[in-house]
């Protein structure tokens, strides 16, 4: 997917790039408001939210300031993985995972004053942060753009281990998650960042993606390519 998209990236022109960078940028800003959502019902982030969130519980970084941090790592490691064979414009990653993170905390704040007093409140919040990073997820993918780093480091992983893009998705996130239990409960004696949230972001994110994608491949049609 990582050459497919370097390959897609040469043939575009500059127009097509700019239109589908903005989109892109969007789509940043859509999963940064689930993300927050997620945050504001206190049942639980998604997996790839989990462990930066438990990070910034335990110490004096802010949400976005972690997912920076995580993303970064992951970077990292793509390019120990990959070494020669790493190619240099997913590197674009590097500025993805900085706006992301920035638009984290921004979203956090310009929804700090919402604060479910009830259990179906929890999970109205929970419910519109599922929508909104799996819409978000669908338009990143349908940008054509660049991949972000979590999904860039199983792809990279799934290059020279023979083990499917699939199972080596659950096994990542399954390790965030687990993370971020370990880390709360070793530093808070609590677990935070992962209830049953957690488990219907896990479930939903991905089916409600394969949903949006068939509306979002006729707006490519209709609006990013040339």
């Amino acid at each position: 997917m990582q050459d497919k998209s370097e390959t897609q990236l040469k043939n575009m022109s500059a127009g097509e790039i700019i239109r589908r960078s903005i989109f892109l940028i969007v789509s940043l800003f859509v999963m940064a408001f689930g993300v927050a959502f997620s945050i504001k019902g206190n049942l639980g982030t998604s997996p790839i939210s989990s462990f930066p969130y438990a990070l910034s519980m335990v110490s004096s970084l802010t949400v976005g300031q972690a997912t920076i941090a995580l993303h970064c790592t992951l970077i990292a490691l793509q390019i120990l993985i990959l070494r020669k064979r790493y190619q240099l414009i997913q590197l674009l990653q590097l500025p993805v995972a900085l706006v992301f993170g920035v638009l984290t905390d921004f979203t956090l704040n310009l929804i700090s004053g919402i604060s479910p007093s009830s259990y179906p409140e929890q999970w109205l919040c929970c419910a519109i942060g599922i929508v909104l990073v799996a819409t978000g997820v669908s338009m990143e993918v349908t940008s054509k753009i660049v991949t972000l780093a979590g999904e860039g480091f199983v792809l990279t992983v799934c290059k020279v281990a023979p083990v499917k893009f699939s199972t080596m998705k659950v096994i990542f996130d399954v390790s965030l998650v687990a993370l971020a239990c370990l880390v709360s409960f070793v530093f808070l004696r609590s677990i935070e960042g992962v209830r049953e949230g957690t488990l219907a972001a896990a479930i939903l994110v991905g089916t409600l993606t394969r949903q949006i994608n068939k509306w979002m491949a006729k707006f490519e049609g209709r609006f990013l390519c040339p």
